[in-house]
């Protein structure tokens, strides 16, 4: 009992003070030794440098390459003026009367497209701030928009989607990004199409009621068309990743003779464990060089630009680990074996329930969708996989139900992304949460459950 009570305390402990803004990569350690203490009396520095820092280190070299090529290549777009080209585009076509849907197919596009969801906040919100005052929408709505085109379909249900939540069940399920295409596609339609359904209702009743964009002190960016690429130059990176992606996970890499990896020095994994992985890399590679060749006389700063981007990966992924690290060292309490239990005792015959359960429960407990994804399949994955394999469930079901789970409690108001995205907006939880909680969490749950109904009953397509 003294071992759960831990294991609840650490856990409220660590949403608490990340939701008053402490930083993970201090808190998840000082959270996880609380823990240790509580349930067993230690040992502390054994349990931080062998299964902390081991957890963290393992994560970090594995999805480091993604997460850095990731940033660069979002860093470049934004810089060359790609990204603004982008949204400018969709932004003008649709109009001002469809504000809302604009803002959020820009945002998708970019994602989509391998652009961080940071980035893409940090790019769209001038755009969308002039287009919301125009159309007099209500301020409060931008942020929901952003959050549906940045932090759902485009992040979890697309086939060949880079964000790290679709790379991460590669490594534990032997699959590819394109797991589950169609149940993918019907997950992601839910969530755009549900999603803009409850903004555009929240419009009409806010106009029908008289109220507008609002008085905000803002200090909007301007564009100059000269000083970026066009349309067609500014979606070609995005053309390379997906298509890169496709190429090397579904043909290059499958038909290459990998046998290899089964020596020790290559840590004797099966091919399908890295293929995902490794195409991914090879796709952001190919779109770093696209922009470098053809937005070059539109970046200023190159070299800038690389660093910059470099540098900013260093502060997700390690954010990222530390959730992950934390998750280990709960893990290996022997407390977490009752709770591991009871999680697979729910819907024992179906472990795509019990997996979708426990992957968002972790994911809304850590305020992260890719740390929550990671701690689930570290500890209980394998497990997942087995008793799929042996009810004859494809593991490309279980990835893709597995990426879904990640997207829905992870956006509990002590999210990472959604302060990131308040504090960029100018707007606080209380003029814009109730909108989240609705695009991010209601909508991509309902999504989850659609697509397990329908991989129980018709397999994974």
């Amino acid at each position: 009992m003294i071992g759960i009570l831990a294991i609840i305390l650490s856990l409220a402990g660590l949403m608490y003070f990340a939701y008053r803004g402490y930083n993970v990569l201090v808190l998840a350690p000082i959270m996880a030794a609380f823990a240790v203490i509580l349930a067993q009396g230690g040992p502390v520095l054994a349990t931080y440098t062998q299964v902390f820092m081991t957890s963290l280190g393992r994560y970090v070299v594995l999805f480091f390459p993604v997460f850095m090529l990731g940033a660069i290549f979002g860093k470049m777009m934004a810089d060359s003026g790609a990204s603004t080209t982008i949204a400018h585009t969709i932004i003008k076509r649709l109009g001002a009367r469809h504000a809302i849907t604009a803002v959020t197919l820009a945002c998708g596009l970019l994602t989509y497209g391998g652009v961080s969801l940071f980035v893409v906040a940090f790019a769209i919100y001038p755009i969308a701030a002039a287009l919301f005052r125009e159309a007099q929408i209500p301020k409060r709505l931008i942020a929901g928009s952003i959050a549906l085109g940045s932090f759902t379909f485009t992040m979890t249900a697309l086939p060949g989607t880079p964000a790290i939540q679709n790379a991460i069940p590669t490594r534990f399920f032997g699959t590819t990004t394109f797991a589950a295409p169609g149940l993918g596609l019907i997950a992601a339609a839910i969530m755009l199409f549900g999603g803009l359904a409850w903004l555009t209702w929240r419009q009409r009743v806010a106009q029908n009621a008289g109220e507008g964009y609002g008085e905000h002190k803002e200090d909007l960016q301007t564009f100059e068309d000269g000083e970026r690429p066009g349309f067609l130059l500014s979606v070609l990176p995005i053309i390379v990743v997906i298509g890169l992606n496709a190429l090397f996970s579904l043909i290059v890499f499958p038909r290459m003779d990998l046998a290899y990896l089964a020596q020790q020095a290559y840590g004797n994994v099966q091919p399908a464990a890295v293929i995902g992985t490794w195409a991914l890399i090879v796709a952001l590679v190919g779109a770093v060089l696209t922009v470098l060749v053809c937005h070059r006389r539109y970046l200023r700063d190159p070299q800038g630009t690389l660093n910059q981007g470099t540098m900013g990966s260093l502060l997700p992924i390690f954010n990222t680990a530390s959730e992950v690290g934390y998750g280990a060292v709960i893990a290996s309490l022997s407390a977490f074996l009752l709770v591991r239990d009871a999680v697979l005792s729910i819907a024992p015959d179906t472990p795509t329930i019990s997996m979708a359960i426990a992957v968002n429960a972790l994911a809304g407990i850590t305020g992260s969708s890719s740390g929550g994804l990671s701690i689930a399949l570290d500890t209980l994955g394998s497990t997942y996989l087995e008793r799929a394999v042996a009810l004859g469930i494809s593991p490309d079901l279980l990835h893709r139900i597995a990426t879904v789970a990640s997207g829905g409690f992870d956006s509990l108001p002590h999210n990472g992304a959604v302060i990131s995205l308040l504090t960029i907006t100018g707007l606080n939880h209380r003029q814009s949460y109730s909108d989240i909680f609705v695009v991010n969490l209601l909508v991509p749950v309902l999504a989850l459950i659609t697509i397990i109904v329908l991989g129980t009953l018709f397999g994974s397509f």
